[in-house]
C-alpha cells in the first residue's frame, strides 16, 4: 500500500507539476503575443496619422504596415541568437530574456513622441523598437514550446503544445479588447493624442511573469539529460555538441527540414496576419462597419480558435501530425475565396463567420505545430532548429502579408487576396506531404 501510495503521490505531483508549467507558458506567450500584436492593431488604426501625417491615407497606411514587417524581418535574428542559448544554457533562462526584452520594448513604445513631436525620428525610432518586439518573438516560441512539449507526457505533447500556441489567439484578444476599452473611455481625439498609449505601458506586467517563470520553473528533463551527458562528454575530454555552435550543427544536420517546416508554417502565418491586421483596414474602408465592429469580430473569431486548437492538437496525439496539418491547408485554400465576399455584406455576423471560419481551419495547423516541429529535431539542436524553421516561415509568410494584401487590393482587386492565401496554402500543403510523421517519436534522443 505505502508503495501504491507514493506512485499516486508523485504520479498527482507530475500532473501538477505539468499543469503550472502549461499555464505558465500561456500566460507568458499570451502577454508576448499581445505585445506583438497590439503593434499590428495599432500599426492599421492609429500609427498612419500619428507617426507618418504628412503622407496621403495610402502611403501612410503602407508605411506603417511595413514597420510592422520590421518585427518579423527581426525574428529570424531573434531564433539564431535565442536559438544558440536555447541549447546551451537552456530553455527556462533564454525564455526569461526573451519576455524582458518584449516588455520593455512594448513600454517604451507608449512613451516614445510623435511625428509632430521629434519629426522622422519619430517613425525611425518607433521601428528600432518594433525590431527589439520581432527578436523577442524571435527567440519566445522556441522556449515556451520546448518547456512545455519537452516536459509533457509523450502521448499528450500535442495538448500540452497547444498551450504554447494557444498564446496567440488570447494575445490576439487581449490585444483587441484593450483598444475596444480604450475607444469606449475616451473621445476619438483622444485616443489619437494619448488613449492609444495605455495598452502599451500595460505590457510591463510581462517583465513581473519572467520573474515569475526564473524563480518557479525548472528547465525541461529533455534538456537536464543533455546537460548531463554533456558533462560526461567533459570529463573524457571528447569532441562534444558543447564545442560547437547549435545554430550551425541544426543548419548542417536538418538543411532540408528547417525549410520544409518554413514552408509548413506559410499558411499559418499569410492567413492568420491578413485576418488580424489587414482586415482592421480593409472591413471599414470597404463597409459601414466600425473599427469597433471589426475589432470585436476578430475578438469573437480568436476566441473560437483557442478551444478548437485543443481539440485538433489531441486529435493529433493519437492520429498524427501530417493528416490534419494538410486538411487545414487544404481547407484553409478552399475559404480564402469565402472570406471576402462575407466581410463586403457589411453584416456584423457574416464578419464573425469569416474570419472564424478562416481562424477555426488555420488551427488545424497551428495547434498540433508546436509537438510537429519539437519532433522534427534531436535535442542538442532542437531549440535552433524548430525555431529556425518557425522564424523563416514567419518572415516569408508573416512579415509582409499585410502590405501585400493592401498592394493587392488596392492595385488590382480584392480577389487576388484571396489567391495569395490558396497559393500559401497549397505550398504549406506540399512541404507537410514532404516531412515525415513524428508523434511516436522519443524526444529524450541525441545524436
Amino acid at each position: 500500500m505505502d508503495t501504491i501510495s507514493q506512485e499516486s503521490l508523485k504520479s498527482n505531483s507530475s500532473h501538477t507539476n505539468m499543469r503550472k508549467v502549461a499555464f505558465t507558458a500561456l500566460a507568458g506567450t499570451s502577454i508576448e503575443w499581445y505585445d506583438f500584436f497590439l503593434y499590428g492593431a495599432a500599426a492599421a488604426l492609429v500609427f498612419p496619422t500619428v507617426f507618418f501625417g504628412e503622407m496621403s491615407s495610402s502611403g501612410a497606411l503602407i508605411l506603417s504596415l511595413l514597420t510592422f514587417a520590421a518585427g518579423f524581418i527581426a525574428r529570424p535574428i531573434g531564433g539564431i541568437i535565442f536559438g544558440h542559448f536555447g541549447d546551451r544554457v537552456g530553455r527556462k533562462k533564454t525564455l526569461v530574456i526573451a519576455l524582458i526584452l518584449m516588455g520593455v520594448s512594448s513600454t517604451l513604445i507608449g512613451l516614445l513622441p510623435t511625428y509632430a513631436m521629434i519629426g522622422v525620428g519619430a517613425p525611425i525610432l518607433l521601428t528600432i523598437l518594433r525590431f527589439a518586439q520581432g527578436l523577442a518573438i524571435g527567440g519566445q516560441w522556441g522556449g515556451a514550446m520546448l518547456l512545455v512539449t519537452e516536459s509533457a507526457p509523450s502521448n499528450q505533447r500535442g495538448f500540452y503544445g497547444a498551450y504554447a500556441q494557444a498564446g496567440a489567439p488570447v494575445g490576439v484578444i487581449l490585444a483587441n479588447l484593450a483598444f475596444i476599452i480604450t475607444s469606449a473611455l475616451v473621445s476619438d481625439e483622444a485616443f489619437l493624442a494619448w488613449g492609444w498609449r495605455i495598452p502599451f505601458l500595460a505590457s510591463a506586467i510581462l517583465i513581473a511573469i519572467s520573474m515569475y517563470i526564473q524563480l518557479n520553473l525548472e528547465d525541461t528533463k529533455a534538456f537536464k539529460e543533455l546537460e548531463a551527458a554533456r558533462e560526461v562528454n567533459e570529463a573524457e575530454k571528447t569532441q562534444n555538441i558543447i564545442q560547437k555552435s547549435p545554430i550551425i550543427e541544426a543548419i548542417k544536420k536538418y538543411p532540408k527540414r528547417i525549410m520544409l517546416a518554413a514552408g509548413a508554417f506559410l499558411s499559418v502565418q499569410v492567413t492568420f496576419y491578413i485576418l488580424i491586421a489587414f482586415m482592421l483596414a480593409y472591413g471599414v474602408s470597404s463597409t459601414d462597419m466600425t473599427r469597433g465592429d471589426i475589432l470585436s469580430a476578430i475578438l469573437i473569431a480568436s476566441a473560437i480558435q483557442v478551444p478548437v486548437q485543443f481539440v485538433f492538437a489531441s486529435y493529433s496525439d493519437r492520429n498524427g501530425r501530417k493528416g490534419i496539418f494538410m486538411l487545414g491547408a487544404v481547407l484553409t485554400a478552399m475559404w480564402a475565396f469565402a472570406i471576402f465576399p462575407l466581410i463586403d455584406t457589411g453584416n456584423f455576423w457574416l464578419a464573425v463567420l469569416a474570419i472564424s471560419g478562416g481562424l477555426i481551419f488555420l488551427a488545424m495547423m497551428y495547434g498540433p505545430q508546436a509537438a510537429f516541429f519539437t519532433e522534427l529535431f534531436s535535442t542538442e539542436v532542437r531549440y535552433s532548429g524548430a525555431t529556425l524553421g518557425y522564424q523563416f516561415g514567419a518572415i516569408a509568410g508573416g512579415a509582409f502579408a499585410p502590405s501585400i494584401a493592401a498592394f493587392l487590393w488596392t492595385e488590382y482587386d480584392i480577389f487576388w487576396v484571396s489567391v495569395y492565401i490558396s497559393v500559401a496554402s497549397l505550398l504549406t500543403l506540399l512541404s507537410v506531404m514532404s516531412l515525415t510523421e513524428t508523434f511516436q517519436l522519443d524526444l529524450s534522443e541525441t545524436d
